[in-house]
């Protein structure tokens, strides 16, 4: 049994090793994360995966998401990927308090630090409107039911070192920061900026080509 054991490995050496390196990098370098919800339309759709750059914020232990050394903090607008303690998921949000920051939502619109952010009105399908929201110098694009939600509004929260306030781009259907707390830092894996591949689920899995590479 060692005898083959051996022969196997001399005679595939090359390929395992491949295999390994493989595995250290996506696990301390690169990733993809698949999105299999729409808690952050429209920004990301059901079925995108999404590239995770894993040297954004730390260079980590291979296999663990401990932190070997800080490279920087995540800032407001930044799309993260963390794996929550009180949800037991990885989950994709957006940043949008960072510690030292007052946040409050009436009425899906934010006030950050007493200051009300700009909205822009793109999109109203009936149920519910696409905006572009602008994050104290970030623009993206949200999205709102109208009529809104139990999740439309919370009253001021002030951020702590060490922990993000985290929200869905679709306000009104995200169980975020809202709903599982702040994010302590040491959760954040990564930052993703890009999707890599996405595929349909109401076309049977079919690749949506335009989509493919598409900047978040």
């Amino acid at each position: 049994m060692q005898i083959k054991l051996k022969t196997l490995y001399t005679e595939n050496k090359s390929f395992i090793l491949f295999i390994f390196l493989m595995c250290v990098f996506r696990s301390a370098v690169a990733d993809w994360n698949e999105v299999p919800t729409g808690s952050m339309q429209p920004t990301i759709v059901e079925g995108d995966r999404i590239l995770v750059n894993k040297l954004a914020y730390d260079v980590q232990t291979p296999f663990s998401n401990h932190s070997l050394y800080k490279l920087a903090d995540p800032l407001r607008g930044d799309i993260i990927i963390f794996d929550s303690e009180a949800s037991d998921k990885r989950l994709v949000k957006r940043v949008v308090g960072v510690p030292g920051d007052t946040i409050s939502l009436i009425d899906n619109t934010l006030y950050i630090n007493d200051q009300r952010l700009d909205y822009v009105d793109d999109i109203n399908s009936g149920r519910f409107t696409e905006k572009t929201e602008d994050l104290l110098g970030v623009q993206h694009r949200i999205r709102i039911a109208n009529g809104g939600s139990a999740l439309s509004s919370f009253s001021a929260v002030s951020i702590p070192d060490g922990y993000y306030l985290a929200m869905g781009d679709n306000r009104d259907n995200s169980a975020d920061s809202r709903v599982i707390g702040l994010v302590p830092r040491h959760e954040i894996i990564g930052r993703a900026k890009q999707v890599v591949v996405s595929l349909n689920y109401d076309n049977y899995y079919l690749p949506r080509s335009e989509r493919f590479l598409h900047t978040l």
